[in-house]
């Protein structure tokens, strides 16, 4: 039992009030977009290989171009995928190079994954990585220590998409609810890690697709993460 109180006592301590405060404060983190009329679609986990190809086709089908958040082993096992979402214009991030929460990573090991993780993307794509989104979105101690490097991006709705009891309706509601000045939307490619269920992504790609036939979702502009912050000039700007 003291064991358990203590190994508690460190994981608030390193991980959850850390993440708690960071989140609260915005503390060099981008949790809205700066483009009013505009919403940033946002894709976590991926790539899968069965979900990322469709989830691309329905992108272009609509011309739209969202940012995705890869995983580093992911990305290693499927290059073709990413050299696909670059080649068709999207946005590529960092999420972890496996996706273990920050909250029982060290330093070393989640610096060194970053840095593989950037270096896998780079030699596929020829373009290094800017911006870094946690698993979870949980951090810890020394998770600042990489911002400046990697700014990193919440997010306004998280929609709960990993579970697949939520259905299509319901996460059409989610995201049409979404569809606000600045938004920043999560979403999930890929159902295969802990907590999600592995059919998911199934109805979050109808959803979409019911959703883009809307007409509100035709008025707005879709963009990438950097167009949606105005990354290019506006770097310097690490709290929003």
């Amino acid at each position: 039992m003291r064991g358990l109180l203590i190994l508690l006592c460190v994981l608030l301590i390193y991980g959850m009030i850390p993440t708690i405060w960071i989140r609260r404060n915005a503390w060099r983190i981008y949790k809205k977009g700066m483009r009013k009329g505009a919403v940033a679609l946002t894709f976590d986990d991926g790539p899968d290989p069965y979900y990322t190809p469709q989830l691309l086709d329905l992108l272009k089908k609509h011309d739209i171009k969202a940012t995705f958040f890869v995983v580093g082993t992911r990305a290693a096992k499927y290059p073709d995928l990413i050299r696909r979402m670059d080649r068709e214009g999207h946005e590529i991030g960092l999420h972890n190079y496996r996706h273990i929460s920050n909250w029982i990573l060290f330093p070393p090991f989640l610096q060194r994954g970053l840095r593989k993780s950037a270096l896998i993307i780079e030699r596929i794509t020829g373009k290094r990585p800017v911006y870094y989104r946690p698993p979870w979105g949980h951090f810890n101690l020394f998770t600042w220590t990489l911002q400046a490097k990697y700014p990193t991006i919440m997010w306004t709705h998280i929609l709960g998409d990993w579970k697949e009891s939520i259905g299509v309706d319901e996460l059409l509601r989610r995201l049409k609810n979404g569809l606000q000045d600045g938004a920043i939307i999560v979403l999930h490619d890929s159902g295969d890690t802990l907590g999600a269920d592995k059919k998911a992504p199934a109805h979050m790609l109808k959803a979409l697709e019911l959703l883009f036939a809307e007409e509100e979702a035709k008025k707005m502009e879709w963009l990438t993460i950097s167009e949606a912050i105005n990354a290019h000039t506006n770097k310097q700007t690490l709290r929003m």
